[in-house]
């Protein structure tokens, strides 16, 4: 190679192909791949493709994801519940199957500004917070009475003090694991009456966060936990039955 052509490939700038659709792929996606699964990486990918620019925002239907991912719908529910569990995307579910559930990727993950009308205000963002601290309380099974009033204002204050859902995901999860196993070895079935029950557990799980894959292995416990609870006739002080929901993938195990 001549040194006119040298030259002449130096001088040259890079361009993109296509003026839109891309996405700007830095530090903070680099950290979504450390941390997620292959699975839900993808699932993470596909989302900051399709947001919104300006909010970080997306809404689609578990069909239309599984479409997009060649998935199944059930392996897709895996993967949303697995970008709430890290924190990685704050997710309202959809009321039902054919209703679309909205991500909005979370600052640490998303690398553009959001613009400043585009930002929920802070009563909003606390409301959003509430939802998915009493959505994750009551999706644990029987152990607990319904959610008070009392518990708003404590998930009010873990809001203030900035603990990461994940962090409260992990917690109850870990906690509820705790109650049906004391049960089942014949303690009293005193159900958690207050969300104060997790406060030690918070702690626990901020000083020496689970290993990957123990949040989804603890979800596969919970389940079978209740089951065997049920099947032996187990009753609680509970006043109101909630349905009990689980959503998870294959993980690590180990006891709880």
């Amino acid at each position: 190679m001549n040194d006119a052509a040298v030259c002449s490939n130096e001088n040259e700038r890079l361009s993109l192909k296509e003026s839109s659709g891309w996405f700007a792929a830095g530090s903070s996606f680099r950290r979504a791949l450390t941390v997620l699964s292959d699975g839900a990486f993808r699932l993470f990918a596909l989302i900051c493709l399709e947001a919104d620019r300006q909010t970080g925002c997306f809404e689609a239907s578990y069909t239309e994801l599984a479409e997009a991912l060649g998935k199944s719908k059930r392996a897709i529910g895996g993967y949303v519940a697995e970008l709430q569990t890290i924190a990685v995307c704050e997710i309202t579910a959809a009321r039902n199957q054919h209703e679309r559930t909205a991500f909005q990727v979370r600052d640490e993950f998303w690398p553009y500004r959001r613009i400043a009308h585009a930002q929920p205000s802070v009563d909003a963002e606390r409301e959003q917070y509430i939802h998915s601290v009493r959505e994750c309380y009551l999706s644990m099974g029987d152990i607990h009475v319904e959610f008070r009033p009392s518990d708003v204002s404590i998930a009010k204050e873990w809001y203030e003090r900035r603990i990461p859902l994940g962090v409260i995901r992990d917690a109850m999860l870990l906690g509820a694991c705790r109650k049906y196993q004391s049960w089942l070895n014949g303690k009293p079935p005193q159900p958690i009456r207050t969300l104060r029950y997790f406060e030690e557990i918070i702690t626990e799980v901020r000083n020496q966060p689970l290993p990957a894959g123990y949040s989804n292995y603890l979800r596969r416990t919970l389940k079978r936990y209740a089951t065997a609870w049920a099947a032996a006739g187990g009753k609680t002080g509970r006043t109101q039955r909630v349905p009990f929901v689980v959503a998870g993938k294959e993980g690590a195990n180990a006891t709880p």
